[in-house]
């Protein structure tokens, strides 16, 4: 079967729309080289998908970021993603950290941040606390929070994959709750195999095949980092040549690392006398 790709559909005789997506490949390649905990891979792999059907809501060219935060062994996870369904993520913890643990013993006190930034407009920022069991009831707390639209969140993760599945009252003027009502209770009896061992269309058919589903083209979900020796440059330009030549004195180079790929910029004498030999307002990025 296809992986890594998202679905949107709809009701014909209801207002609720939902998604499903379904992640291999770009969940492999968040968690790769980076010796996560068992609990981790699949906190990040839930969050990915999480990301995906929220990315999928925006009404416009721009980010998406889902971060949790908190004061237990998990400081913090993060999934940045883009309308392009581009999504990168990374995880910081402390400890070892058993196979089974939950949202709540992995965090301690902690919250939710979901940021949205437009290409062109203003930045949203939405915040809740992470008291629920799961990172599905966070979400849809922060739905019933932020819109006040009734909202349907299933998420999954083993070692390997990731999927989710997303449904909520589309804003219009009537009240839906009853067909939204009817609509979840047949979504929540979805199984991690069936989204894990079956097309979308299968998984649909399944779950809702007393309705009428409209099921639209797939869009292409894929890791992708945004990271660059330009990029690193220009970080170094922030930093006063002073301190840089003291720390090519001292170790002969400058090397820096992307959290979200781990590739490795190494930048010598040489390359440091031509960052700074840039005019100040050019940019290194281009």
């Amino acid at each position: 079967m296809t992986k890594d790709n998202l679905y949107r559909y709809l009701f014909d005789n209801a207002s609720v729309r939902g998604e499903l997506v379904q992640l291999e490949k770009s969940y492999q390649e968040v968690i790769a080289g980076h010796d996560y905990p068992v609990a981790i891979q699949h906190l990040l792999g839930e969050l990915m998908a999480a990301t995906s059907l929220l990315t999928a809501t925006l009404k416009f060219s721009g980010d998406i970021s889902i971060q949790l935060q908190g004061d237990g062994p998990v400081s913090l996870a993060v999934i940045n993603g883009n309308n392009l369904q581009q999504l990168r993520g990374v995880s910081r913890w402390n400890g070892d950290i058993a196979a089974d643990a939950q949202l709540q013993s992995l965090f301690g006190k902690g919250h939710m941040v979901i940021t949205l930034t437009p290409d062109d407009g203003e930045r949203y920022q939405g915040v809740v606390a992470l008291d629920k069991e799961t990172l599905s009831e966070c979400l849809e707390a922060y739905f019933e929070q932020s819109e006040q639209l009734p909202t349907k969140i299933k998420l999954f993760a083993d070692a390997k994959q990731a999927a989710g599945m997303f449904l909520q009252v589309l804003p219009t003027d009537g009240n839906h709750n009853e067909e939204f009502e009817h609509l979840s209770v047949l979504t929540e009896t979805v199984k991690q195999e069936e989204l894990f061992t079956l097309e979308a269309e299968e998984v649909l058919h399944r779950l809702y095949h007393e309705e009428e589903v409209r099921l639209f083209e797939p869009v292409a979900i894929t890791f992708n980092c945004t990271c660059s020796k330009e990029r690193s440059a220009q970080a170094i330009r922030t930093v006063a040549k002073e301190e840089i030549d003291s720390i090519i004195a001292e170790q002969g180079k400058i090397e820096m690392g992307c959290e979200y790929c781990n590739s490795k910029y190494i930048f010598d004498a040489i390359d440091v006398e031509a960052i700074y030999a840039v005019a100040p307002n050019s940019d290194t990025t281009q």
